[in-house]
């Protein structure tokens, strides 16, 4: 999406083109806090950049943090939304090129060129990637045709509208057991499905588990389809060992079972790890020179808001860094 930008609209779904170059010196995959960070400091260090966001909308994982955020330094917000649009804010006034509900149909990040949709080519002396994480899904009958049918969100954003019903959340990590308890507080009952022996959530979590009779576990079992008519109206799980399956009452679906880094696009050109994380170096770079990779698409071990913004800051300046010094050689053997 090309059209021109207005300064107010940048956390909707506006893209804006502060020129209309093919080539520059920074691309930069992805809009949330990292990409952001590393656009806004290519604008501080003086350097062309685009911005590319396949959604229409820019802000990634903070768009599904329906939470308070009050442990990155410097602010705090009601949820990722409230916290997106400061960082909206900030970047109001930086001249760089922002296109959102773009797609990508080829890249060789080795000559780093990029082919979009539309038929246009993007040239850079730099990549960098920052794609983001997401969420797994099940994978199961049922799952894609519900959606907005009965296919939560989330505890916090969605339990009003399932409350005093039955609910079902897969997972047994954190995550997984903190909605389940939320949902507990106002839905009639919740089922929590667990593929594992045991629970992976933190010990305090588990004991209030196990202290709420609203919630029923299910060990060793997985869901096998999404069952209803207009909306869910119950899952079918199975067990394994060897049981038949089961039908739970359900009138909502909780996925709760891990994230996953958006990396399809960059296999074969760039090493991964075995998660399919994007292995990097300390400054963020990968096994290509000039491409690197920023925020949790290449940091599986602790992905922060925090962490994002920092690791797209440090790109760019190794970057503005690096341009700087080609200049100086540049200039002098001329």
């Amino acid at each position: 999406m090309r059209r021109k930008f207005c300064a107010h609209k940048i956390s909707t779904l506006e893209s804006r083109i502060e020129n209309t170059k093919t080539s520059f010196d920074v691309c930069i995959i992805g809009a949330g806090p990292a990409g952001l960070s590393a656009a806004l400091w290519c604008n501080e260090l003086g350097l062309r950049a685009v911005l590319l966001e396949r959604r229409r909308e820019i802000g990634g994982q903070l768009l599904w943090i329906h939470n308070k955020i009050e442990n990155h330094l410097g602010a705090r917000a009601a949820n990722g939304r409230e916290l997106r649009e400061q960082f909206a804010q900030q970047i109001e006034e930086a001249k760089f090129d922002l296109r959102v509900g773009i797609n990508i149909q080829n890249i060789c990040l080795d000559k780093k060129r990029l082919e979009i949709a539309d038929g246009e080519t993007i040239h850079a002396r730099s990549v960098v990637i920052a794609t983001g994480l997401s969420r797994k899904t099940l994978g199961v009958l049922g799952e894609a045709e519900f959606a907005g049918r009965g296919m939560m969100e989330s505890a916090t954003g969605d339990r009003a509208s399932f409350a005093g019903r039955d609910v079902c959340v897969v997972g047994g990590g954190d995550s997984a057991v903190e909605n389940a308890l939320l949902l507990a507080e106002v839905c009639r009952s919740v089922a929590l499905v667990h593929r594992g022996e045991a629970l992976r959530a933190r010990p305090q979590f588990v004991k209030r588990l196990n202290n709420s009779p609203l919630v029923r576990v299910y060990l060793r079992s997985k869901i096998e389809r999404i069952i209803g008519d207009e909306e869910v109206e119950a899952v079918r799980i199975v067990n394994s060992e060897g049981c038949a399956a089961t039908e739970l009452k359900a009138h909502g679906v909780l996925v709760r079972i891990g994230y996953e880094p958006n990396t399809k696009m960059f296999r074969g050109e760039l090493k991964l790890n075995a998660e399919n994380y994007i292995s990097v170096s300390n400054e963020g770079e990968t096994n290509i020179r000039d491409v690197f990779a920023v925020g949790d698409v290449a940091n599986p071990l602790a992905p922060t808001i925090s962490g994002a913004v920092g690791a797209g800051a440090t790109a760019a300046k190794v970057i503005a860094s690096r341009l700087t010094a080609t200049t100086r050689t540049q200039m002098i053997l001329q």
